[in-house]
This record gives C-alpha cells, sequence and structure tokens, in this order.
C-alpha cells in the first residue's frame, strides 16, 4: 500500500492508514445483527467489488461479527441512492452508505436532481483508486501510445451520465482530439462493460476494481488492449504512474504523445482538480449524520482492525488495488479534499458540458 500524501491541499498528516490508532470503542455490540451496507450502483461495477470486498472483512473485525450485506440501490447515476440517505436515521449502527467519484462529481456541479449534502453524513472509510481506458482489439492495434491513429474513428462508450465520474475519461479523450459518443443513462461502470464485451461499444474504461476483476479477462484473452490510466499522484501532487497498473502510460504520457493534446492551460487544469476529486479520493463509506459517537468510534477501529492485518496489503491490492485508505478523522480530511473544486474548474466543466451535451447546470 503507497503512504504518500496525494495532494497538498490535504490537511497535515492524512496518510494511508495503515496501524493509525483510534478512540478505543465503547460497549457496542453487533451479536446477531445484520449490517446493510448500500452502495448507489447496479452489482456489475467497481463499487459492488469495493464493497463486497470490504464486507466480510469489516464482519470479522467488528464485535459481534454481524453479517454484512451488501444491497444495491441503482438509479441516476447514484443520486437516487444519496438522496434516499440523506433521508435515513440512525438504526442501531445497521446502516452503511457508500458512495464513488460518480456522487461526487453531481454535487460539486450543482446537478439540480441533487438533495443531499455530504457535510451531514460521518465518513468512517475512505479509499482512492485508479481507473484503465481500453480500446477493442481492432482500433487497439492501431494505438501507439498516441492518440494521433485514432482520430479518425467514431468511438461509442456507455456512459452513467455527463455530470458522473465519467467527466474525466469523456473530457480526456476529447483533449486527444478523439471522437468519441457518449450513450448515456447506464446504471454503473460495470453496465458499460457489458456493452463492450457485447460489441455495442467499442472504447470504455473502468475503475481499478472492476478493470481486475472483469475487464482484464478481455485483455488476456486478445479482446481488448489498454489505452491509459488516469495515474495517481505523488505527495507533491505530479501525476505518475498507478502504482497497481505500472506498466500502463497515464494519460499524461499520451497526452504528450499525442499532436494538440496539451498538459498545460485552462482545459488541463480543469481535467487534473476533477481527477483529484474523483479518484484519490474515490470511494467512501458513511453513517447517518446522527449516528453516536460510540458507534462511530467503533466503525473506525474495526476499519482500523482492517487495514492493519498483516495480509490486508496482499489481498487488496489483488481485489482493488494499490491505493491509500482513510479512516475516522483521516477519512473526513480526505472526503473535505474531494469536495473541494476551485471554481474555475467547476465554471470550466459547467460549460463544456453545455456545448458538448447540451446539459444546462446553471
Amino acid at each position: 500500500m503507497t503512504n504518500s500524501i496525494f495532494t497538498r491541499r490535504v490537511i497535515p498528516g492524512l496518510i494511508a492508514a495503515v496501524g493509525v490508532s483510534a478512540p478505543a470503542a465503547a460497549e457496542v455490540d453487533f451479536s446477531g445483527k445484520t449490517i446493510e451496507w448500500v452502495i448507489p450502483f447496479s452489482e456489475t461495477g467497481g463499487s459492488a467489488k469495493w464493497a463486497n470486498f470490504f464486507g466480510p472483512l469489516l464482519s470479522e473485525a467488528l464485535p459481534g461479527n454481524p453479517t454484512v450485506v451488501v444491497k444495491f440501490m441503482p438509479g441516476a447515476g447514484s443520486t437516487k441512492g444519496a438522496n434516499w440517505f440523506q433521508n435515513e436515521k440512525h438504526k442501531d449502527g445497521t446502516l452503511l452508505f457508500g458512495t464513488s467519484g460518480s456522487t461526487q462529481f453531481p454535487y460539486l456541479l450543482n446537478d439540480p436532481r441533487v438533495r443531499y449534502e455530504y457535510k451531514d453524513w460521518i465518513p468512517v472509510m475512505a479509499s482512492g483508486t485508479g481507473g484503465v481506458a481500453y480500446l477493442n482489439a481492432e482500433d487497439g492495434a492501431k494505438f501507439d501510445g498516441s492518440a494521433n491513429a485514432l482520430k479518425d474513428t467514431d468511438f461509442i462508450f456507455g456512459s452513467q451520465g455527463a455530470t458522473r465520474l465519467d467527466i474525466v475519461p469523456l473530457l480526456a479523450w476529447k483533449m486527444l482530439g478523439m471522437n468519441v459518443e457518449p450513450v448515456f443513462g447506464i446504471k454503473g461502470r460495470g453496465d458499460g462493460r457489458l456493452m463492450f464485451e457485447r460489441g455495442e461499444a467499442n472504447i470504455d474504461y473502468q475503475t481499478s476494481s472492476s478493470y481486475i476483476g472483469g475487464s482484464m479477462a478481455m485483455v488476456n484473452d486478445g479482446k481488448a488492449v489498454p489505452m491509459m490510466t488516469w495515474g495517481a499522484l505523488d505527495a507533491d501532487g505530479n501525476i505518475v504512474r498507478d502504482p497497481t497498473f505500472p506498466d500502463i502510460a497515464t494519460f499524461k504520457e499520451v497526452c504528450e504523445a499525442t499532436d494538440g493534446c496539451e498538459t498545460s492551460g485552462e482545459t488541463w487544469e480543469a481535467w487534473k482538480a476533477f481527477f483529484i476529486s474523483g479518484f484519490p479520493v474515490q470511494k467512501l463509506a458513511f453513517l447517518p449524520g446522527d449516528t453516536p459517537q460510540d458507534v462511530v468510534e467503533t466503525y473506525t477501529a474495526a476499519f482500523n482492525e482492517v487495514i492493519a492485518r498483516a495480509d490486508f496489503g496482499e489481498i487488496s491490492a489483488k481485489r482493488v488495488g494499490e491505493y491509500p485508505v482513510f479512516v475516522g478523522s483521516d477519512a473526513q480530511g480526505a472526503l473535505e479534499t474531494a469536495i473541494s473544486v476551485s471554481d474555475d474548474a467547476k465554471a470550466y466543466i459547467v460549460n463544456w458540458l453545455a456545448e458538448d451535451y447540451g446539459v444546462t447546470l446553471k
């Protein structure tokens, strides 16, 4: 697991939380109880794989070893589930909610469908991720590390929506001069992968857990060709290769090799701002805002126990990738970073969405 701070905007001391001590938990006992971990996406995507990875480990770490059941509430790119959770109350610590960048972006952009407020919720765990864009075999054969030979191809991409996490790949492909037509309305990134598998799309991207658990098999079978990752951030905020996929070039590298693509200026700064918001703190687990402190401390201690396991680095690398995990107060700091994007970057994205997709958010 990497321990680097992912951006200088992160509060001092925010690090990957392996070994971080937590307050002593009060006498909370979940014996015989079932914890529902609600994911506002379909069961085929990266958030499902993330929750299904952490769920059994959390069950082992919580006092009383409750059953952790992952439930799915897809719709409107996750805003349906997030709006539902906004109105939920504490239920003996038996309700947990998971979000991703596709929940953060509509919030940041003041999407009129958003009826939720992150500041009302209690984050107990946050983790980063990466993403891999890939092509079908035919177009992948033309890819030489730049997008120059791909600019005359018409691409189809299955998208959750214009204000979702798909902002990152859509803007990246535009910067590369590629013609990518999104088909909006899928319920999760896993559904986009299924479109690609059926030949209904010829370009796709997945977050790391879903790429490892699904798309990598297509690559190994010669049915898909990796194009680029979004990269990771070093301690100085520079984009570097994703530690989970060190052999795949970053978008920054592909951009630098592609005619007309710039890694400076207004467009680049907007892309980078939303990449930072959407990936280094990509998935978060929340308790309802009225949850008692003793329950919060119990979850904090349990997640700290999970990531302190001797085998955590090995098993997480195979399932969700090699990324920082933040717990307790560090999760709160990570959330604050994830929902802090400059007004200039927001304005650029709002204008771009209106011009390219007719999406009006003002």
